[in-house]
């Protein structure tokens, strides 16, 4: 089969694989639509010491079930999925947070991801699609789900109705998007949003019809925001972020651009500020975010760029070197 494959820093290539083999429990997928995501950029960059060269990269995916080993998913099931391969059996899968579980592997990481025709995974990782939703969107479900996570976990932490708050997401690639996207779903009147990308502002503006900040040309308001949305995660970011908080407020860390970087330990305490991690989202985020999809939570979407899977290489060229206008890159395996 053909595969877009990591084969050192800076470098993937279109090279034929053997197709997958098919383990109990688990079924073969037919690869309908796969996004890039920025955590495949780092690993591009050498970034990720986890994904190493040789590696089948991918885990924002819609297929279309080929073959199968379980009674959950027969031949024809279209599906997206859970690419955390998730015990079932650890105290955080049993709490329903199978996000933090114990024994978590990954599409993507440690076994062949979805840049390609065809990827195998566990059945139970599998989230039927409805019969109104193509497979370009299915495919945005994990960014999507990343956003709803990270709101959802905020929403809790503050003291005011979110529709009351002033909020400033930090970032415009495909978490910033949805996050903004799904805030203005909520209702929040005051919605801010950082990018410096100027293509990426464009869009940004465009589709979420908030203030857009170029921070080049413009500070954001200093001790302003009750909720800040963090989707870089890089030591300015989260500068920019304990700049821009008002004490009291909620700081969302979801980005890993940068792994480590100081903070503002002082705000922090005097100011009373909340900051928060997250990773990823459980099973029932996905689910809920298959159903905002396929109700326009988001919108129609048609920010995305769709390309076919021989084009993978110019697409991680134009993300690294900043010329992707686009949050979102989807690659087609079947174009």
């Amino acid at each position: 089969m053909k595969a877009l494959v990591y084969t050192q820093p800076n470098e993937v290539r279109i090279q034929q694989h053997p197709e997958p083999t098919l383990d109990a429990d688990e079924v073969i997928l037919k690869i309908d639509a796969v996004g890039i995501c920025g955590s495949d950029m780092h690993a591009y960059h050498g970034h990720d010491p986890r994904r190493k060269p040789g590696l089948i990269l991918g885990h924002e995916f819609a297929g279309t079930v080929v073959q199968s080993r379980s009674s959950l998913f027969g031949t024809g099931a279209r599906v997206t999925g859970n690419p955390l391969i998730t015990c079932g059996r650890c105290d955080y899968c049993q709490q329903g947070r199978n996000n933090l579980c114990a024994n978590r592997t990954m599409v993507g990481m440690t076994r062949p991801g979805a840049f390609a025709e065809y990827m195998s995974i566990p059945a139970s990782s599998l989230i039927a699609l409805p019969e109104t939703m193509d497979s370009d969107t299915a495919a945005l479900t994990e960014p999507a789900a990343t956003a709803v996570h990270a709101l959802d976990l905020s929403v809790r932490a503050l003291r005011r109705p979110i529709q009351e708050c002033r909020v400033l997401v930090v970032g415009g690639g495909a978490i910033g998007m949805f996050a903004a996207l799904l805030l203005k779903h909520f209702g929040v009147l005051e919605l801010d949003a950082i990018e410096v990308n100027p293509l990426r502002r464009q869009a940004l503006a465009r589709e979420t019809r908030c203030r857009v900040i170029d921070p080049a040309a413009e500070r954001c308001g200093e001790n302003h925001y009750e909720l800040v949305v963090d989707c870089v995660g890089a030591a300015i970011t989260r500068s920019t972020a304990f700049q821009a908080i008002r004490p009291g407020g909620v700081i969302m860390h979801v980005g890993l651009q940068e792994w480590a970087s100081e903070i503002d330990m002082r705000k922090l305490t005097l100011a009373e500020i909340t900051l928060l991690g997250t990773y990823t989202y459980t099973t029932f985020d996905l689910q809920n975010t298959v159903r905002y999809l396929d109700r326009g939570v988001f919108g129609d979407c048609n920010w995305v760029d769709r390309r076919p899977l021989d084009e993978g290489p110019a697409a991680f060229a134009d993300l690294h070197h900043g010329r992707a206008a686009s949050a979102k890159i989807l690659l087609k395996p079947g174009h």
